[in-house]
C-alpha cells in the first residue's frame, strides 16, 4: 500500500505542476507544451487529481480493513 500511497501523491504532484503551468500561460499569453487553451490544462490536471483521490481512497479502505 506503500507504493501506491507514493504513486497517488505523484499523480497529485503532477497536477499541481499542470495547473502552475496553466496559470503561467494564462499570464503570459502564449501556449505551453502544445496546448493552445488554458482549459486543456485543467482537463489534463482533472484526470490526475482524480486519479490520485481514488489512489488516497483505496490505500485508505486498505489500511482499515487491515486494523480491523
Amino acid at each position: 500500500m506503500k507504493a501506491l500511497n507514493r504513486i497517488a501523491w505523484i499523480f497529485a504532484v503532477i497536477a499541481a505542476v499542470i495547473i502552475l503551468l496553466a496559470c503561467i500561460s494564462l499570464l503570459i499569453g502564449k501556449g505551453i507544451l502544445g496546448f493552445n487553451h488554458a482549459v486543456n490544462f485543467f482537463h489534463a490536471a482533472n484526470s490526475f487529481l482524480l486519479l490520485a483521490i481514488a489512489m488516497f481512497i483505496v490505500t485508505k479502505k486498505c489500511e482499515y480493513k487491515n486494523d480491523k
